[in-house]
């Protein structure tokens, strides 16, 4: 008998084992190249999202600057929100896009206490800088006469001074909340554990200026209706032979005959009319006609634009605050950071569109930038 015996080896068991590790390795080695790929993909989408609304709020500060056509209290406002907006692209979200695609917050306490305040006062004073061009435009449009000589820069300013407090005070108290509760070093959040600061914060940034810009801008689509549709009976009122003639127009102003009538000066003026065509007059009715076509646009501009305005708006912000609504009021709901990061940067876009919608169907504005891309110099 043999001191020394081999030890049995199974090499089925061995080969297994191997295929097993191998297969482990190599979803492990697909998973981490598939994470890579899409952190490349994401902070190149955010990164151009980021430059495009530096870009564009800085062509609308800069329009605004050098034109002295849209030197006006109401672009003042416009300017301030683009301004807001560029902050938002310069100081806010770089930093996001840092901590998305690293997952984690490496730049200390500090840095994500600056950076936390100025997102939450950049973002809720660009809402309100929304709701402030609101009001502005429902006073030009209702108290037109009364409201143009208060409509000053200095009146700008008190508005946009209001719009910025505001925001401070609203960003202030939640930091001091978020340094209540036990704070990692590695995340940068604020969580509202109590429903008094849930609803201060989001009741304060964003449904209270929603609930005043749906208010305004009904009354604004109202009042300029009913502006245009004064307008277009007043076209149809013409002055002939020393006595103003109503023409046939319809209840929308649609069609308006043009005609010149004689009376009889024996009987009442009631009693008798003969009509004839008057050259004269047809040349004004189709005057009146393309007036009619050109203010009926008009009107649908406006629709057009005041759809688009509330149209980004909810859509950018609305999903945003209802998720920090649900999340900080019902403890067992639950939303991934991937779904969070998402909402976040949907409001964050509004600051992309915000300067696109303001200026887009101004014709000065878009002399104006036409000229700053091909580089002319004008004042």
């Amino acid at each position: 008998m043999d001191v020394y015996q081999l030890p049995t080896v199974n090499f089925p068991f061995r080969k297994t084992m191997d295929v097993l590790n191998s297969t482990e390795y190599n979803n492990c080695t697909e998973q981490l190249t598939k994470g890579i790929t899409s952190r490349i993909l994401i902070s190149l989408t955010l990164s151009i999202l980021t430059l495009m609304t530096t870009a564009i709020n800085s062509l609308v500060i800069a329009a605004i600057i050098v034109t002295r056509k849209l030197h006006h209290p109401a672009n003042y406002l416009i300017c301030s929100l683009a301004v807001t907006d560029f902050l938002v692209a310069v100081l806010v979200m770089p930093f996001s896009i840092m901590y998305i695609v690293k997952e984690t917050w490496v730049m200390g306490p500090v840095v994500c206490d600056i950076w936390l305040s100025v997102d939450i006062t950049c973002c809720t004073c660009s809402i309100l800088h929304l709701a402030a061009i609101a009001l502005d435009r429902y006073r030009a449009i209702t108290d037109a006469v009364e409201y143009a000589r208060k409509r000053t820069p200095q009146h700008a300013a008190f508005m946009i001074a209001i719009a910025w407090i505001i925001s401070i005070f609203l960003s202030m108290p939640l930091l001091f909340w978020r340094h209540q509760g036990q704070i990692r070093d590695d995340e940068c959040i604020i969580k509202h554990d109590h429903i008094v600061f849930t609803i201060y914060s989001t009741f304060g940034a964003f449904y209270i200026p929603l609930a005043l810009i749906l208010i305004l801008y009904y009354k604004i689509y109202r009042a300029a209706k009913s502006l245009y549709h004064k307008r277009n009976v007043s076209r149809c009122e013409k002055e002939q032979n020393g006595q103003v003639l109503l023409e046939a127009c319809g209840k929308s102003s649609t069609m308006c005959i043009a005609e010149k009538s004689f009376s009889d000066h024996s009987t009442d003026f009631d009693k008798i009319h003969i009509t004839v065509r008057n050259p004269k007059a047809e040349i004004r009715h189709e005057k009146a006609m393309r007036k009619q076509r050109i203010s009926s646009n008009r009107e649908r501009k406006a629709a057009t634009t005041l759809g688009l305005i509330l149209g980004a708006f909810l859509i950018c912000w609305l999903p945003f605050f209802v998720k920090e609504v649900i999340v900080n009021i019902c403890h067992a709901c639950y939303i991934s950071d991937d779904m969070s990061n998402f909402l976040t940067w949907l409001g964050y876009l509004n600051s992309l569109i915000n300067p696109l919608i303001y200026t887009i169907f101004n014709e000065d504005f878009k002399k104006a930038f036409q000229k700053l891309i091909r580089c002319r110099h004008y004042l």
